[in-house]
């Protein structure tokens, strides 16, 4: 072997060494991962056991509750259900029958629907006797439902809605309902019969009221706004007199009109002639004219054509 091999095997000889004396002392800086478990290598654990005591866990506020309690202090406003604070029996959920249901206690759907426990008599009663001092008093002359319909003749309808949602508003309450009666409109017999054809199936004429019912905007004030915006309008548009509608003849009429037909005043060309005329004469062209309008109204039946009967004899005086 040459002498410059030998040197070379010395220096990496040197090297090795070097390289597993500083590989040694990196291994002595990191402690070895033990996965077996020893009560050397568990202290921290045990540390910890000590370190934080075990609670003791008190028994309900519903077992201290004393059964004259003021309620409304302990439940006040609209809350999460509470099963320590309510003393009640409550069960929610369903189970297969035979099986009793969950208690009130660590009950998920007990606290999913919403509770009216703030809503007790007794609280909704403080809450009157506190807004009494805003209220005005009920009018005395206001005593039946006559004099209320004669000076509020107009009736607006809402509604709320309280259900559980993210959101508080509902789509149903912006819905409005007015209602007026018709006779409180004041209207004569051309604008009635011009409101009644631009309302339709809104007249109900058995109650004799009108019902407009507003929902195309978003808000209910809007809705309310609009609602007598359109009643007005109706009413306005039923006073007007268009020129066409004074070309209408007698013929063109879709029901009998006693006032300046054909019969009347044939009626009153034969009274005129008449010498002996009846004492109650108005009341009797009165009942004839009645008794006319239903018989070409209502078609000819039994009743219609007796009434028809009896009023033309008492008109001309046949009763002898």
């Amino acid at each position: 072997m040459r002498p410059c091999d030998l040197r070379g095997t010395s220096v990496l000889l040197s090297v090795s060494v070097l390289f597993v004396q500083r590989a040694k002392r990196v291994c002595d800086d990191f402690r070895a991962l033990d996965l077996r478990p020893s009560k050397s290598n568990n202290m921290r654990g045990n540390r910890r056991k000590t370190a934080y005591k075990k609670t003791p866990v008190h028994p309900p506020r519903s077992n201290k509750m004393p059964v004259d309690q003021d309620w409304p202090s302990v439940w006040p406003v609209a809350r999460v259900f509470h099963p320590a604070s309510v003393p009640l029996p409550l069960h929610q959920g369903w189970v297969e029958p035979g099986i009793t249901p969950p208690g009130k206690f660590a009950n998920a759907e007990l606290m999913k629907i919403p509770n009216f426990l703030h809503l007790t008599p007794p609280a909704i009663q403080r809450q009157c006797e506190a807004l009494k001092k805003f209220c005005t008093e009920w009018p005395k002359e206001l005593d039946t439902d006559e004099k209320i319909d004669h000076h509020f003749p107009l009736q607006i309808t809402t509604s709320d809605y309280l259900h559980s949602s993210p959101t508080i508003r509902d789509a149903r309450a912006r819905i409005v309902t007015l209602q007026v009666k018709l006779s409180t409109l004041n209207l004569n017999s051309h604008a009635k019969d011009k409101l009644l054809r631009l309302v339709k199936e809104r007249y109900d004429p058995v109650t004799d009221i009108l019902t407009l019912v507003a929902e195309r905007c978003p808000l209910r004030k809007q809705n309310i706004d609009y609602a007598m915006y359109l009643l007005n309008v109706l009413v306005s548009e039923s006073w007007k007199t268009e020129p066409w509608e004074n070309e209408k003849s007698e013929a063109d009429m879709e029901k009998y009109v006693w006032e300046g037909s054909q019969s009347q005043r044939t009626l009153q060309q034969l009274l005129e002639r008449m010498p002996n005329k009846a004492p109650d004469l108005p009341e009797v062209i009165k009942q004839y004219s009645v008794n006319v309008t239903r018989f070409h109204n209502e078609g000819e039946d039994t009743e219609n054509v007796n009434a028809y009967k009896e009023s033309v004899i008492k008109l001309l005086g046949l009763n002898a």
